[in-house]
């Protein structure tokens, strides 16, 4: 994380994954970048070379950009894409009856957080940049033709914050399995020793208390898990719905495509979201 050309790629990873969680094949990009004139223009450079090669990876160019000098170095992407205007993947299609998956596990915020502490086990660091700068394209397009209803990425409002977002735009209820939630390697670790990004509690603020919170909840999860489902990721997995009876098909194209992907939980009538333990069954 404190090469610059890593830095780089993730935040590339990061922006392409708007477009793949809309079902979208990306076309171009441009950096965004602001820089402080008392820095080595050399890690920039890096940076833009970490952005270009995820760019590459992901089969398109960057056509250009905008550099701003300013007193902490930001840089993102905005990148443009197509899609087929009928087969748009949004928040608001999940229906009663869908399955629900994640395809990333979580916990980027927690170990990132250590890192910066310099309480990080380099094993776990290693784990997390190396999802984060896992490319959602091969997953979204699997997610694509077994007909999803609904479909996000999951990224700085944390698990719950994106799972209201479904539930509220489909006007449905989720029910997710706490236990059934893949975690990093280290995250439970880091959130039992209070290492929690400032965005964690933000988000639990907010969707679980806030004016914007539909969420109910089992006292029964443990404080460490609950903790994490707030957890603010970068460059995190898709979350999306798909009909129980497309399920099998689905798994196992996923299966064969070497894809990673967890079943969190289930759609029903109602609205809300709803955590549980342990999904039953």
């Amino acid at each position: 994380m404190d090469d610059p050309y890593t830095y780089g790629a993730i935040a590339a990873a990061n922006a392409l994954s708007d477009v793949y969680a809309m079902g979208g094949q990306p076309l171009l990009a441009l950096n965004i970048a602001a820089w402080p004139e008392d820095k080595p223009l050399e890690y920039l450079t890096r940076v833009f070379e970490g952005g270009a090669d995820k760019a590459a990876e992901a089969g398109i160019v960057v056509a250009g950009g905008h550099t701003v000098t300013d007193v902490e170095p930001k840089y993102g992407m905005v990148v443009t894409g197509c899609i087929h205007p009928q087969r748009i993947l949004t928040k608001a299609g999940a229906q009663p009856g869908d399955l629900i998956y994640l395809t990333k596990p979580i916990g980027t915020g927690v170990i990132t957080t250590a890192h910066k502490a310099q309480k990080v086990d380099l094993a776990h660091l290693e784990a997390a940049v190396a999802w984060m700068l896992r490319l959602n394209r091969r997953a979204s397009e699997l997610v694509l033709e077994h007909g999803a209803h609904a479909c996000t990425d999951v990224t700085g409002y944390g698990l719950i914050g994106h799972a209201t977002e479904v539930a509220v735009k489909s006007r449905v209820k989720l029910v997710i399995g706490a236990a059934q939630v893949p975690l990093l390697e280290g995250a439970e670790r880091y959130a039992r020793e209070g290492l929690l990004p400032g965005g964690a509690r933000r988000n639990r603020a907010y969707y679980g208390k806030g004016r914007a919170s539909v969420l109910t909840w089992s006292p029964e999860i443990p404080g460490v898990l609950w903790d994490l489902l707030f957890d603010p990721v970068t460059s995190g997995g898709l979350l999306f719905t798909l009909p129980a009876e497309r399920a099998p098909a689905l798994e196992a194209a996923f299966r064969q495509a070497g894809e990673p992907l967890w079943r969190i939980g289930t759609v029903e009538e109602g609205l809300g979201l709803v955590i549980l333990p342990s999904l039953s069954g």
